[in-house]
């Protein structure tokens, strides 16, 4: 691929439209074509389909928030909006869609919840199922009730897991007859702040990012049941790193032998190898990311190339990856954009 096609989720409090578009050139190692594709407020998280046709994306209405759901113009990478369902009160910040296109699940970090939409011809029904969380914890300016920050599919497809920042907790529900029922609760370090969660592509491990202690946990699951089972916490700042940080997004590559993290205020990429026989990590590099915070990133279809959203520079930086090291080598990093916060590429072109 010459080519390669992404889009960008962003906060339109500021310059930002909505949702904008790029192409990765990968021959000239280079990021261009930016322009808006979708206005829309508030679009902070995307999620594609897996036969790459439709977009869907966490949006506000003014005083209301929800899904919006896109067609996917695989000639220019245009977006035709379909539709949006919104409810009152604040916009979720986390958005899935299943491998089958029948069910995306929404987390809500004011709102302290996870809901369920079905789809049906990747037009968003309304919400079917709507679970509330309860709780807090100790750190009383950040975990004062539930903030629950993803919510996401495992992959054999079983289970709908989700972590809230507010109680430290990340908890497993079956989705049957669009009705999300909770099977598993797991409490994790008291203040850690779970934020995001990436599987590992062996099904067998999965990796949490907190934003409170800014570390990266690693846990066994168990498709039986849904259960998970902690193995290790590692710090993702470094150890003499005394200033404000909040690690953001976590992403393990395809084949299943790294794992990155951003980091907000220490504004890095942080790399570690994972033991391909107990899915433990060690640090391998922190990377600069050549902006300030970096709250999402995604590495190309390829894999030879990342991609940093720094949502307070207004900018993306792109870098080149060694496939074998898994280090990162910076190629551009004066890629305007507004507010950005999350990429997403396309596997179709």
């Amino acid at each position: 691929m010459a080519k390669i096609k992404g889009y960008i989720g962003t906060y339109t409090n500021h310059e930002s439209k909505g949702i904008y578009s790029f192409t990765l050139h990968t021959t000239k190692g280079s990021i261009g074509d930016i322009r808006v594709v979708a206005e829309v407020e508030n679009p902070t998280y995307l999620c594609i389909s897996n036969d790459q046709d439709a977009l869907y994306s966490v949006a506000k209405k003014g005083s209301l928030g929800g899904v919006a759901s896109y067609a996917i113009n695989h000639a220019d990478g245009a977006l035709e909006f379909i539709n949006m369902q919104v409810t009152e009160g604040p916009s979720p910040c986390h958005i899935s869609v299943d491998e089958h296109e029948k069910h995306v699940v929404i987390a809500n970090y004011h709102r302290g919840s996870i809901e369920a939409h079905p789809v049906h011809n990747r037009a968003v029904q309304p919400v079917t199922s709507v679970i509330l969380h309860e709780g807090s914890g100790p750190n009383t300016e950040r975990q004062e009730k539930p903030h629950v920050h993803f919510a996401g599919f495992t992959p054999d497809q079983k289970y709908v897991v989700a972590v809230d920042l507010g109680t430290d907790t990340l908890e497993t529900f079956k989705l049957t007859n669009y009705t999300l029922t909770k099977v598993q609760s797991l409490s994790l370090a008291p203040g850690c702040g779970p934020r995001h969660l990436a599987f590992h592509p062996n099904g067998k491990y999965a990796y949490i990012i907190t934003e409170l202690s800014n570390e990266i946990i690693v846990l066994t699951y168990n498709p039986a049941d849904g259960s998970f089972h902690e193995i290790q916490y590692n710090t993702a700042v470094p150890l003499d790193y005394r200033f404000k940080s909040q690690a953001g997004a976590i992403h393990v590559s395809a084949d299943g032998r790294y794992v990155y993290a951003s980091i907000r205020g220490h504004n890095s990429i942080a790399v570690f190898k994972v033991n391909e026989e107990t899915g433990k990590l060690t640090l391998v590099e922190h990377t600069p990311t050549e902006g300030l915070w970096p709250r999402d990133f995604s590495l190309d279809p390829s894999e030879e190339f990342l991609v940093v959203a720094n949502q307070e520079s207004n900018n993306l930086t792109l870098f080149e990856r060694d496939k074998e090291t898994g280090k990162l080598s910076l190629l551009q990093s004066n890629v305007a954009v507004p507010s950005p916060v999350c990429v997403k590429f396309l596997n179709k072109q």
